[in-house]
């Protein structure tokens, strides 16, 4: 077989998109997600992979963090934490799943983390019958607080009124 001998219509990857934030390190996880999946097969729970992950990840070089609180603010207090599967290198969060598939759900959950955190990346994996996964980024300028959702909606009820106090 030939290498050199490509399809001109055919084009790279690289060529079609410019490169994403953080791209190297999410390509080697991405590497190294296939090579547990193959390695493990389906099947097993959550927390099997994310071990597995958490090992082969850092075999590979990678700084790895697991279980990593992830505290959502409201008004300025703590009004929950979620913990993210893992943590790559301070800079992707990689949230894994063994199910079926993916569903709006697990993405929106990993949005949501990725907005209480500074980390701009996430990886999305699912160790179901097929691997797949889904890179999601949030640039942290559009991640500032909302201070009210809706100004001045009223919907058929007064606002309440402060009574005057006379003297």
């Amino acid at each position: 077989m030939n290498t050199d001998d490509t399809d001109p219509g055919q084009m790279k990857d690289e060529e079609i998109r410019p490169p994403g934030k953080h791209d190297p390190i999410t390509r080697r996880i991405i590497g190294v997600f296939y090579d547990v999946y193959n390695e493990l097969g389906y099947g097993f729970l959550e927390c099997v992979y994310r071990e597995a992950m958490r090992l082969a990840l850092a075999q590979d070089g990678l700084i790895v963090s697991v279980e990593v609180p992830v505290p959502v603010e409201f008004r300025g207090v703590v009004v929950g934490i979620f913990r993210a599967d893992l943590v790559v290198n301070d800079a992707v969060l990689i949230e894994l799943k063994s199910c079926d598939s993916l569903l709006r759900e697990h993405e929106s959950q990993t949005l949501h983390y990725l907005r209480a955190t500074k980390i701009e990346v996430a990886l999305l994996m699912n160790f179901g019958r097929t691997a797949r996964f889904k890179r999601l980024v949030m640039d942290n300028s559009i991640k500032q607080p909302k201070r009210k959702s809706v100004e001045s909606v009223l919907i058929g009820v007064k606002p309440l009124e402060v009574p005057k106090v006379t003297s």
